[in-house]
């Protein structure tokens, strides 16, 4: 349940997520909105740590009705806002374990979750998580870069590895997943080619604007049939001039 913000104006109050009940009582819950303020995996910049804090603040400007699909969201399922996953800066491996113990309890309560970084080193727990629970899973995956690097500096846990190690770790089942928005310069010219080489499909972001949305929407379908999905929204699949404070921004998006 949400405060009404039409009897309560939305600058007052804490600011969860679209100003859902922040609770850890999943009884009757269907989907817990959970922070995970780790930016220790970023290559470049930092200070996606404080992504959740940011993303509920503005948040409050969400309403639950979508008038173009003629749905009130919080009519079709309960969500609430679960709070953050406790990380500790500059520790991804107990960071990471610390994550995936969280969502391991949401997940075993029959809750879906909703996460927001963070860098996207934090795939790799939550892939791990959903892997437990369901099996290997498939992956939707939106971003400028394609992040299946076998390592970065020699470091194999960061934002740029965590869809090779899912595929390596046997969490995702690449032949039925997707990546779709790459683009930019290369440090190489197998920096593509990996991805593919592991199993993925790939759409770079020339060939979605060629084919247009539908087709690629059908081409995503097509891709995961009826297979459990982890999809993952890195937000420098969006253009910079949109979205200009992400950690490597790629223009053309």
């Amino acid at each position: 349940m949400s405060t009404d913000s039409l009897k309560t104006p939305r600058i007052c109050g804490l600011p969860t997520f679209m100003r859902l009940t922040h609770t850890q009582e999943l009884a009757g819950v269907d989907v817990a909105v959970v922070g995970v303020p780790f930016d220790t995996g970023s290559p470049y910049r930092v200070g996606c740590r404080f992504g959740p804090r940011e993303i509920r603040s503005i948040s409050v400007l969400l309403r639950p009705i979508n008038p173009y699909h003629d749905i009130d969201v919080f009519d079709l399922c309960k969500v609430v806002d679960y709070g953050d996953a406790t990380v500790i800066p500059g520790e991804t491996e107990r960071s990471f374990a610390a994550i995936e113990a969280e969502l391991d309890h949401i997940i075993a309560n029959g809750v879906k979750t909703l996460c927001f970084g963070g860098d996207n080193s934090i795939s790799l727990p939550q892939i791990r998580s959903l892997g437990r629970a369901h099996g290997p899973i498939s992956l939707i995956h939106l971003d400028a870069h394609t992040d299946t690097w076998d390592d970065y500096l020699g470091v194999r846990h960061n934002a740029a590895t965590s869809y090779r190690r899912g595929v390596e770790e046997g969490w995702i089942d690449a032949s039925t997943s997707i990546q779709v928005g790459m683009r930019g310069s290369l440090f190489s010219r197998e920096d593509i080619r990996q991805s593919i080489d592991l199993g993925y499909e790939l759409i770079t972001t020339d060939e979605m604007l060629a084919a247009g949305i539908d087709e690629v929407v059908r081409r995503i379908k097509r891709r995961v049939g009826r297979n459990k999905v982890f999809l993952s929204v890195d937000m420098d699949v969006v253009d910079p001039a949109f979205a200009p404070g992400v950690q490597i921004p790629e223009a053309g998006g």
